[in-house]
Formats: C-alpha cells, structure tokens, sequence
C-alpha cells in the first residue's frame, strides 16, 4: 500500500483519493518525520510526499505539477524510485521532472529562493520531502514526490502567511487576521499568494483524479 505525507489537510483530503494512507503533519518538519516512520509501521510499501510546494526554478508557474527525480539536503541526495516517477509521469504526461529541496524552514523571500536555487540546483522546496526520503530509504523502501507549484521563485511569501497552521494542518485564521491587522499593506500579496495556492491545489485535485486508489501499481 502507498502511504502519502502532506503538510496541509486539504492536500491529505485531496490525497485519500490515491490511497487511504494519508498522515499529515501540519508542515512540522519533526512531525514529519515521526509521521514518516508511522507510515512504514502502518504496513506502506511505498512512500509519496504529496502537496504544494514553492518554486525555486525561474521557469516554473503557479499549477505545475513536479515529479521528483532526487530529494536534496544538505546532508546529501537520495534519490526518488525511478519506477515510481515512470508510473506518475504516465499518468501525469504535463508534469515536469525536477530536484526537490527537503527543508527545514520556509524559504519566504524571493532573494532567498533565487539564492537556493543557484546554491543547490533544486526546482522545488518542501517541508515534508526530506524526513519521508529519510524514512524510506531507512526501511528499504521506494519513495516519490509529487508536488504543485504554489507561489513562484519571483515571489516571496507575506509574513501574515508565514503565522502557522493548527494542529490539524488548516491555516490559523486568527492569527493570519492578526498580522494582517498589524500590516494591511501585505493584503494584496496574501490575496496572491491565496490564488496561487488554489491553482496548486486544483492541480493536486487533478493529479489525485488521474491516480485514483489502485492506479499505481504494486504500491497503491
């Protein structure tokens, strides 16, 4: 069975569509990784970090679906199961391939982006994709990624989004309102950053479509 890790609890709805192997750790990168090893404990046979991600290739637009070929860390690369990439790109032939950056914390300007992108050559980064990579190839297991692009390398991330989630994984509204009190002037880049997370997750919504429980086979 395929377990998936998302950080949001809209991607682990959007998920259970795949597999009914879905944890989500609130983008805690140590609940992460305890999640991780659950997923192996609870019998998966395969691992999926599955979700939005933020942009660190120029080319790259709100909506794009990226297959992870390698999860980079500083720690080093482990690299993703190329029959599992085979399996999602059949399915998913708009997606593009690309080098995840397993982080630790959000990467929130666009400076910053630009700077870890060049540093690294990573497409993508994620908050997940590191402790699930860690865990699989802990337990001798193949693992993927499959991420959505939400906000772009050009933009960075209003600090009223950058409050935190609940325990569940959903946005802290109360806080976001909060800070955004305290800064009105953030409001349009919140508005933005807010169309390009639903672009991301229509793309999820889609990619979960096209690989409907049982479609991967042999994991899911």
């Amino acid at each position: 069975m395929l377990g998936i890790l998302t950080g949001l609890a809209r991607e682990a709805e959007i998920a259970r569509a795949i597999s009914p192997l879905v944890l989500c750790s609130a983008s805690d990168p140590a609940r992460a990784e305890a999640l991780a090893r659950d997923l192996v404990a609870q019998g998966a046979t395969a691992l999926l970090s599955f979700g939005i991600a933020g942009g660190l290739a120029p080319g790259l637009r709100s909506g794009d679906l990226v297959i992870g070929t390698a999860v980079r860390t500083r720690a080093g690369d482990h690299a993703c199961d190329p029959g599992l990439a085979v399996q999602l790109a059949a399915a998913l032939p708009g997606a593009s391939r690309g080098v995840v950056w397993g982080g630790d914390v959000i990467v929130d300007t666009s400076a910053a982006k630009a700077a870890l992108h060049r540093d690294s050559g990573a497409d993508i980064v994620d908050l997940e994709s590191a402790a699930l990579a860690a865990a699989a190839v802990a337990a001798g297991l193949p693992f993927g990624v499959l991420r959505a692009v939400a906000d772009p390398a050009a933009h960075g991330l209003p600090p009223a989004a950058l409050v935190g989630l609940d325990a569940e994984g959903r946005p802290a509204v109360g806080p976001v309102l909060r800070a955004l009190a305290r800064s009105p002037g953030q409001l349009p880049a919140l508005i933005r950053l807010g169309r390009q997370s639903g672009a991301a997750m229509a793309a999820l919504l889609a990619a979960a479509g096209a690989l409907r429980r049982g479609h991967l086979r042999g994991v899911a």
